[in-house]
């Protein structure tokens, strides 16, 4: 209280923030000049920015009228720069220094805390600074006069060898190629001051215009300093707490962060790794190692960690290849990237390396040759991709550098099975983009098993069949007594309910004998690539509980419906390879995983209200009899169904039409003249998913 009574408050003054000039106001320090030279005395003779360096330069006249110039120094600086020729490049026209450039630096990296501020009737006003720039005297102009020193120089030796250059005509000349640069050497060559001088080089200059300080212009502009309205709705940054004030007078400093020195790309630090989020410290792990047993995964990411967030993180960055988890091939190569070898674009890198991952899941061995026969690249780009997740051995190829992880298998069976369902996505891309044949679809394994038959002895191979018989024994077993138990329990009840389905089937075909094909398509071994056993649903004596069926029809309907909805015509091929995306999005237990064959997908798409075309594609096509195969909805509900329908006739009698054709055929059945643009329409609609 005693300190407060001594220092009275005298004056309460008004603080308002301008925003006229954010982002805009600079200010310049200039250095320090005479006593006598006042600042009108100075005149802006031009001035030019590079906004993006905040770099300025400014060219002033000097006053050589001044008492304090030294007129012989001047008339001695524009010699040596100029020489005795004038000319236009001449610096000095006027045979003496009369002029000095002034180049900028920056004073301060961070000006957040600074403002310029402007008292005016009782009222303070604010705006904060943009940039504090130091601006320092500019002496190219000796770097010019050395020039011509060295320029003079070198005439008068030229002019004393002049005798001795008709023995120097012929010379010879070492030609140099450079070799292709890495990676690491771009970077580096990146961050060398050689380059970031060239890239502040290639900003161009702005000139601008200066405006004296009396000035109708000046004054104009000064007048932004003052805020344009008093009301509290554009000076909320000035209504703050005690505390949030005192944090913007003294902000926490960042300038230690700052200093810390920046780790190389290859190196992590763990405790630096562990702040990040799990999916960024999963794709950080991933990017590096490239090849990770699950097991490792985990105890990187330290102990208390959700091995099933784990799982679905991991799904996002890596793909499951005999076990292990490697890293995607669009993680490695991201979009707009190029090769660092032959300067291919990352989507052509990104379809080989994922053709190398994909024959590591049919076969342990890959041989370098067949890779680039295949996907038709460069040596040092096929060699990179096999070293991410292969060894080289002499005179047998490259082995895949991790054992095949049982274990992990074992436990996560969902897993492996959505991994195989991506896998034939991926197998069908690679199909049509490298035309492969039946020997690239097929793995070696006569080959594998007689390169390498030392690897497990025959005592080993006795144990390890008797460990799976056993294994399978206690699984048949249980699975035996489940499903006694459960007819136990349900036969009442089960035996309804095929009679029932049966019933529903009759009127159907009253000439032929009732198709259960149905219920076999379930049971049929390997169905669309999956077999029954890997899911969820058990089948009982050949068949499924009906309520099983109902589900599954009613799940498999709902797909075929959105699906001829949003795509009116569609072949088997690309149904099946649109239906094999939809299982991979399904959560594991789905009752979509009991197997579906082709003919009960075949069966669904005709109960939905399609019909299959019979396009007359020539005898001598390639295309698979999948793709021959071609379904239309009839009937979609909107203003394009008679046109469609149209469309669809002409195209059963022949597999290629001319445009005019399709044109008059259009306006004959529909009744009304169509141009171009509403053909081309037509055509996109109803077949854009075919052609």
């Amino acid at each position: 209280m005693a300190n407060e009574e001594d220092d009275p408050i005298i004056q309460e003054i008004d603080v308002f923030l301008a925003r006229s000039l954010l982002e805009k106001l600079y200010l310049f320090q200039y250095p320090i000049r005479p006593a006598s030279m006042t600042y009108d005395d100075v005149t802006h003779l031009s001035a030019k920015i590079k906004p993006k360096q905040q770099k300025v330069e400014l060219e002033m006249a000097i006053d050589t009228l001044n008492p304090n110039y030294c007129r012989s120094k001047g008339e001695q600086i524009a010699l040596n720069v100029d020489g005795t020729c004038t000319d236009e490049t001449s610096t000095y026209s006027s045979k003496l220094m009369d002029k000095q450039t002034f180049c900028s630096s920056q004073a301060a990296s961070n000006v957040s805390r600074y403002a310029a501020a402007v008292y005016k009737k009782g009222e303070l006003h604010l705006t904060p600074l943009h940039g504090i720039l130091q601006l320092r005297p500019s002496f190219t102009y000796l770097d010019k006069a050395d020039a011509k020193h060295r320029e003079r120089e070198a005439a008068n030796e030229g002019g004393d060898s002049s005798q001795d250059e008709a023995e120097d005509d012929v010379k010879q000349i070492t030609v140099r190629f450079s070799r292709p640069e890495t990676e690491q050497a771009r970077q580096r060559r990146v961050q060398s001051y050689e380059f970031l001088q060239k890239r502040q080089a290639e900003e161009h200059w702005v000139h601008l215009h200066y405006y004296g300080l009396k000035d109708s212009r000046s004054e104009h502009e000064r007048q932004y300093l003052f805020s344009q309205g008093h009301g509290l709705a554009e000076n909320t940054e000035l209504i703050k707490s005690p505390s949030e004030y005192l944090m913007m007078l003294m902000p926490p400093s960042i300038e230690e962060e700052n200093e810390k020195p920046m780790a190389p790309s290859n190196v992590l630090s763990m405790a630096q790794l562990r702040t990040l989020p799990l999916a960024d410290q999963i794709k950080i792990l991933m990017k590096n190692v490239k090849v990770m047993p699950f097991a490792n995964l985990l105890g990187l990411l330290g102990s208390g960690t959700d091995p099933t967030a784990v799982l679905r993180c991991v799904q996002q960055v890596a793909l499951l290849v005999q076990g292990n988890w490697v890293v995607k091939s669009d993680v490695l190569y991201p979009k707009d990237t190029s090769s660092p070898h032959s300067g291919v674009p990352a989507e052509v890198l990104c379809r080989g390396r994922d053709f190398v991952m994909w024959k590591f899941t049919q076969d342990r061995w890959v041989v370098r040759k067949e890779v680039a026969a295949v996907t038709k690249l460069c040596p040092e780009d096929v060699k990179d991709f096999l070293e991410h997740m292969s060894v080289a051995r002499i005179n047998k190829g490259w082995e895949f550098m991790l054992p095949y992880d049982e274990d992990f298998v074992k436990k996560h069976p969902d897993i492996v099975q959505r991994q195989q369902m991506l896998w034939m996505g991926i197998q069908a891309k690679l199909e049509k983009v490298y035309n492969l044949l039946k020997e690239h679809l097929t793995p070696k394994k006569q080959e594998a098993q007689s390169a390498h038959p030392l690897l497990v002895s025959g005592e080993q191979r006795v144990n390890m069949a008797k460990a799976k018989v056993k294994q399978n024994y206690g699984q048949l077993e249980k699975e035996f007594q489940r499903q006694k138990a459960e007819m136990k329990s349900n036969d009442s009840s089960a035996k309804p309910d095929f009679a029932n389905i049966r019933i529903k089937e009759e009127p159907e075909s009253l000439e032929e004998p009732m198709d259960t094909s149905a219920h076999e398509g379930l049971n049929n071994g390997l169905v669309n690539g999956l077999h029954p056993a890997q899911g969820p649903l058990d089948p009982v004596n050949g068949h499924l509980p009906g309520g099983c069926i109902d589900r599954v029809a009613q799940e498999l309907k709902a797909f075929v419906s959105s699906t001829f909805k949003k795509q009116f015509v569609l072949t088997l091929s690309e149904l099946k390879r649109l239906f094999n995306l939809h299982l991979a999005s399904l959560p594991p237990g789905h009752t979509l995983f009991s197997g579906i064959s082709d003919k009960m997908l075949q069966d669904m798409v005709l109960d939905t209200g399609c019909k299959q075309i019979l396009v007359p594609f020539p005898p001598q096509t390639a295309a698979s009899p999948d793709e021959l195969k071609v379904y239309a909805l009839w009937e979609a509900g909107d203003t394009y169904d008679q046109h469609r329908q149209v469309l669809l006739e002409i195209f059963s009698k022949n597999y290629r039409v001319r445009r005019n054709v399709i044109q008059s055929q259009l306006s004959q059945e529909c009744g009304e003249d169509l141009n171009k643009q509403e053909v081309d329409r037509v055509l996109k609609v109803s077949f854009c998913s075919l052609w």
